[in-house]
């Protein structure tokens, strides 16, 4: 787990935005999987699901998750279904620091209402469909998490500063930090 943060929660919750400036602040190595999905599927995640489907999705993410999980030292921000494997979430807990980036469906709709790229929201009511996606994950995330941070309305300088000190007492990162480019 020493060297490696994952931050997980649903979409909209910040894990991109606050896992860039985090590994700048820390500097560490920032990964997005989506990024990482991305290159290896050689198209944009919403046209993959269009064409494959979430399962076929799902698989892919999951080998991106256990290929990073060996070595990767550093910040990963993850996509917001990843807990929904078993074996993702036993993959987490037992590779990663893993910060739960907690927000509202209401918070998450007011963030993302204008958001066409994500491909679990295109639907007529993503306000409703954010409700659901937080009842059935939210347990998931909870069950995973080494620390829950509330996302709602701090800057994203002020989730950077908390979730630093956190994995700082953790000694997360110990002698990695500033030892490569962020």
């Amino acid at each position: 787990m020493a060297g490696a943060a994952a931050l997980v929660g649903l979409p909209g919750s910040g894990k991109s935005a606050i896992g860039r400036r985090l590994g700048q602040r820390l500097q560490v190595p920032f990964v997005d999987t989506d990024q990482v999905i991305e290159r290896r599927i050689g198209c944009s995640i919403r046209d993959f699901f269009d064409r494959e489907g979430e399962e076929s999705f799902r698989r892919i993410e999951a080998e991106v998750l256990a290929d990073l999980s060996t070595s990767f030292q550093g910040v990963l921000a993850t996509g917001g279904g990843i807990v929904l494997r078993e074996a993702n979430r036993q993959c987490l807990r037992s590779n990663f620091h893993v910060l739960y980036l907690r927000s509202s469906p209401e918070e998450l709709f007011r963030r993302l209402r204008h958001d066409s790229t994500r491909p679990l929201l295109q639907v007529e009511d993503p306000l409703r469909r954010l409700g659901e996606l937080y009842s059935k994950r939210d347990p998931l995330y909870t069950e995973i998490a080494t620390d829950i941070v509330d996302t709602g309305r701090p800057t994203i300088s002020a989730v950077v500063n908390l979730i630093s000190m956190q994995l700082e007492v953790a000694n997360v990162f110990g002698g990695l930090q500033g030892s490569a480019e962020a």
